[in-house]
């Protein structure tokens, strides 16, 4: 089976979440995908971010959706680096991606870019919402998608396959082996979130999922030898 390791907003454990600097650190340490969030800006702009405000990540504050393009570009989002728009990062690291969208809105902004740049093979889109899975689906034929669980019970592998979604990413703390098998019985694959521990890794190894998402490039390393 090949085990993915996925860069969780770039190598976030290392570098400023969501920045380039983040993403071409993650591409540098062989991480097979990385991981980014996106929203609207004001403007209508695919901003790399993942809060639904700047405060946390940058030294701005504020909402997103409040702001125009120009004025988050002003922030710092940490060592000096500016907030990425989503085709900078296309440009920037040759990876696969996996793009999160918090929205329907969003979904129609990436699926507006995806299909212009012809981007099926290169990024999955995943989400918290069923219905921003739906939506991208609907618009963008052929996208792969994973639907995202946090607080989460067997009810999860249901709506992954009611709206069409081919993997699960799922919180690791609330994993069990019922939801595994399930999740198998529908075909599904299966992510593992976060793993920045050899524990957690040696859980994901014994329950044979599919990936790993970290915040720390040395999972990649050791993954490969972890019973």
């Amino acid at each position: 089976m090949n085990f993915l390791t996925i860069g969780h907003r770039g190598v976030m454990g290392v570098e400023p979440e969501n920045t380039l600097r983040s993403f071409v650190a993650a591409q540098h340490a062989g991480l097979d995908v990385i991981e980014l969030d996106l929203h609207l800006s004001k403007d209508g702009a695919l901003v790399v971010m993942h809060d639904t405000d700047v405060d946390r990540t940058t030294d701005g504050t504020g909402a997103i959706a409040e702001k125009t393009l120009a004025e988050l570009r002003a922030l710092d989002a940490g060592r000096g680096e500016h907030v990425p728009v989503f085709e900078e990062v296309l440009e920037a690291v040759r990876s696969p991606l996996q793009a999160e969208i918090k929205d329907v809105q969003a979904a129609r902004a990436l699926a507006e870019v995806m299909l212009r740049r012809d981007l099926v093979s290169r990024v999955e889109v995943s989400s918290f919402h069923d219905e921003a899975v739906v939506e991208i689906a609907r618009l963008v034929p052929g996208v792969r998608t994973a639907l995202i669980g946090s607080r989460y019970g067997t009810d999860i592998v249901e709506r992954a396959v009611e709206s069409g979604a081919s993997t699960v990413c799922l919180n690791i703390r609330r994993l069990t082996l019922e939801i595994v098998e399930m999740a198998r019985k529908a075909d599904l694959k299966i992510i593992g979130w976060v793993v920045n521990t050899q524990d957690h890794l040696r859980l994901v190894r014994a329950l044979q999922l599919d990936g790993a998402t970290t915040d720390y490039p040395e999972i990649k390393r050791t993954g490969r030898f972890t019973a």
